[in-house]
């Protein structure tokens, strides 16, 4: 809506959000301010608490709303703060660092008396000029790199707990979570030992003075802060510049300016020393303490991540999600822009609370919930999105897998001590100033057993994968559901209630270096099993027989999911069901659902004899009457051709079988309409990566804007990662739909079972496990 279309809106009584009634203020876009924008302040006790929370209502009802309050357009929801991301043109990020809170003479005499001039960093810099610079910057945070600095960080965290582990009592925050961080990134820069010291006291002055509201007594004190901080990094950095050699990523900016002194210049270099020991320092720190907060306030989850420790970059991931220490960022429209229906005007403020995006349910599954085994955490917003996403992210992640890995080993009695949690007040970082723990040190498994203190797990550095978020299940119930076929019923150890699922549903059941995909086929209202059903294959990869021989109540094993990409669409008027042999597995859930919801269908299953046939008994029972049985050694055969002559109207057709099956149903639906037909595979023949028939190809990504290089014997997918580009994944078969990604330009070669012809043929889209250029580029959204 334009701005005069919105004014004419609002004196009609037409403003989609606001209705007439009362007198009120009018947004610089001519729209009225409601009374719970007007009254929002991000200085209140509610957002200073949980900023999700205090927005509830603005992602429920009003999206986007300018705050008279603050002087900014406030942003709530998920997709609206991404888009703004991806368009580093329209929404600029000159303001990220401008002071929230208008610095007052005095204050801004403090700050020329220290000749403070710090100016452009990575954070607020526009294009051209910050990817140029970001390009320089980019080769010491690749994984690779990052690596390098595990030990280091280990270390520090290490001695801090040794020297707690035996107290007792702590409080987390003052112990280690401040001071380990601030260390890790004065390493990471480089910094001499001997001024690391003075260093950190300087770093906290910055939040407050940029981010936060202070008094004006409080702003000349925050600005001799500041003052000193930026004096003192100049002074250390000119120690650094005089050496010839050194080890650490400043040496490395020094002498990209002695290269390309108009790309990173002199000023770019004091201000990037500053920003980055802020940056690597607080948002960790913050973050951990956030993220042990809210693990040890759930014993039962810090159990479980104890019991299961290669759960911790998932837990660390989601931790980051629920409650990451980044709250928002700003951003400043340089045009007349609509953003979730609202018109934003030219040079209009923006708060991107991206604390509340990371709560939308749109995008998020029962978003305040705290899940561990939650497989799309890796999507949350709290380090950006896009070309200024942060380049730290991955040093952060690894730290906070450290500190959980080192304290659920060590520590896993620890307990969160009942006390009132303070925060600074800022719009953007958050965390506890104080986190006070105990734990009873005569249980401290290291003084059984010496070992536990070093017996350390490390992570591959980057975002977590999908594959390693696994949950422990017990075999309740084994039985015989045909001849071949293993009905098997799987609980949780503690006897909680087992994770809701939908109809096409699958879990991947692990038994050592066995993994198998099995569709869920019982009851999806039962809370307390999940069921599979197991067709014993002699020619297949082993993993059924080994189900089939060793299987038995009371064995545990971990088990992926549940995930659904074969979801049934609840819309049609009609459905038909198709079951060949174990593929009913999924169909039953359907015909259970579709009866349920009084929903019209048909289903036809095909095996080769009844006996073979898994589920007969409950499917005449439960479907009788649009049941169809095809026992082939009874002479009965599906006529396929038959059944899909002629397509019908508002009929949806859904199937799982042999691959012979799919294929000819895929054949025999080619005249029905476009999405009529879906079908389930669990095969990924043509999607593996056969390098000596490969080629290379390069690839652009718009949002990132970067150009990476994909050689024959490396996929898509695993370049991203390398790149630093988090593209979430499952399968990494061409099966699940997970890793999927928008094509701006290029032809694709598609290798996936997931897109019908259509999409493909339309060329806007792939899989990026699996699928590759046809010619020598391609143009991606990320």
């Amino acid at each position: 809506m334009t701005t005069n279309s919105r004014r004419a809106g609002a004196e009609a009584g037409g403003c989609p959000i606001h209705q007439p009634g009362r007198q009120q203020d009018l947004a610089p876009n001519g729209c009225p301010i409601s009374p719970r924008a007007a009254a929002f302040d991000p200085f209140d006790r509610p957002y200073q608490l949980d900023p999700a929370e205090a927005l509830r209502w603005s992602r429920e009802q009003e999206p986007v709303f300018y705050s008279p309050r603050l002087g900014y357009w406030v942003v709530s929801r998920y997709d609206d703060i991404k888009a703004i991301f991806r368009d580093n043109i329209t929404f600029s990020p000159s303001i990220a660092l401008e002071k929230i809170t208008p610095a007052s003479k005095e204050a801004q005499a403090v700050l020329e008396r220290y000749d403070y001039g710090m100016n452009r960093t990575l954070v607020n810099e526009d294009e051209p000029a910050h990817m140029a610079r970001r390009r320089e910057l980019l080769e010491a945070f690749s994984p690779e790199a990052l690596e390098a600095h595990a030990p280091m960080v280990r270390r520090l965290v290490r001695e801090k707990l040794d020297a707690i582990v035996d107290r007792g009592r702590a409080d987390l925050v003052d112990e280690m979570f401040w001071e380990v961080p601030l260390t890790v990134a004065l390493h990471f820069l480089g910094v001499p030992e001997e001024d690391m010291e003075q260093l950190r006291r300087f770093s906290v002055a910055h939040t407050l003075n940029t981010w936060g509201r202070p008094s004006p007594e409080q702003q000349v004190e925050v600005a001799e802060g500041v003052g000193k901080f930026w004096q003192y990094s100049g002074e250390v950095l000119v120690k650094m510049q005089r050496q010839t050699r050194g080890k650490g990523w400043m040496y490395d900016m020094i002498e990209k300016n002695r290269q390309k002194p108009d790309v990173v210049t002199d000023n770019y270099l004091h201000s990037m020393m500053m920003a980055i020991i802020v940056a690597a320092h607080e948002t960790t720190a913050l973050a951990t303490a956030n993220a042990f907060r809210q693990l040890l306030s759930r014993p039962a989850v810090w159990d479980e991540l104890c019991d299961n420790p290669e759960l911790i970059p998932a837990a660390a991931e989601e931790c980051l999600r629920h409650s990451g220490s980044v709250v928002a960022w700003r951003r400043r429209a340089t045009r007349e822009v609509a953003v979730g229906g609202v018109t934003i005007p030219e040079d209009g403020k923006i708060l991107m609370v991206t604390a509340s995006g990371n709560h939308d349910p749109s995008h998020f599954e029962n978003p305040d919930e705290l899940d561990i085994y939650r497989d799309n955490a890796v999507d949350h917003l709290t380090f950006g999105y896009g070309s200024h996403q942060c380049m730290g992210k991955n040093l952060g992640r690894m730290e906070m897998r450290i500190f959980l890995e080192e304290f659920t080993r060590r520590l896993p009695h620890l307990e969160l001590e009942e006390q009132e949690f303070t925060f600074l007040p800022n719009t953007s970082f958050r965390g506890p100033e104080a986190l006070w723990v105990r734990w009873d040190p005569a249980k401290n498994p290291e003084r059984q057993d010496p070992a536990v203190r070093t017996a350390q797990r490390d992570f591959a550095v980057g975002a977590p994968s999908r594959q390693d978020i696994a949950r422990t299940m017990v075999v309740a119930k084994v039985q015989a559901a045909a001849d071949g076929v293993l009905q098997i019923a799987l609980e949780d150890p503690r006897g909680r209630r087992v994770p809701a699922w939908s109809p096409g549903s699958h879990v991947d059941l692990i038994m050592g270096d066995y993994v198998r995909k099995y569709s869920l086929c019982g009851e999806t209202d039962d809370p307390y099993w999940l069921q599979v059903a197991v067709l014993r294959e002699e020619a297949g990869r082993g993993g059924s027989a080994w189900i089939h021989e060793h299987f038995e109540p009371g064995m545990t094993l971990r088990l992926r999911g549940p995930k659904n990409h074969f979801r049934l669409d609840e819309s049609a008027q009609h459905y038909v069901l198709i079951a060949g042999g174990i593929g009913i597995t999924p169909i039953i859930a359907m015909a259970d659902r579709l009866r349920r919801l009084g929903k019209s269908y048909e289903l036809h299953y095909a095996g080769r004899s009844r006996s073979s046939m898994a589920f007969i008994e409950r499917l005449e029972r439960d479907h009788g009457e649009a049941l169809q049985l095809y026992p082939k050694d009874e002479g009965r055969r599906l006529d396929l051709a038959g059944l899909l002559a002629e397509p019908r109207e508002a009929t949806l057709l859904y199937a799982c079988g042999p691959e012979r099956l799919l294929t000819a149903l895929e054949g025999g639906t080619a005249h029905w309409p476009e999405g009529s037909l879906h079908v389930e595979h669990f095969t990924a023949e043509g999607a593996l990566l056969d390098p000596e028939n490969e080629h290379a190809f390069e690839v652009e990504l718009t949002d990132s804007e970067l150009t990476v290089e994909v050689p024959p014997e490396r996929t898509l997918l695993q370049v991203l990662r390398t790149a630093g580009i988090d593209v979430p994944s499952d399968c990494e078969e061409g099966l699940c739909g997970s890793c999927q990604v928008e094509v701006v330009e290029g032809e694709v070669d598609h290798r996936d079972k997931v897109l019908t012809a259509a999409e493909r043929a339309s060329q806007d889209r792939l899989m990026s496990c699996c699928s590759r250029a046809r010619g020598r580029k391609l143009v991606l959204a990320l």
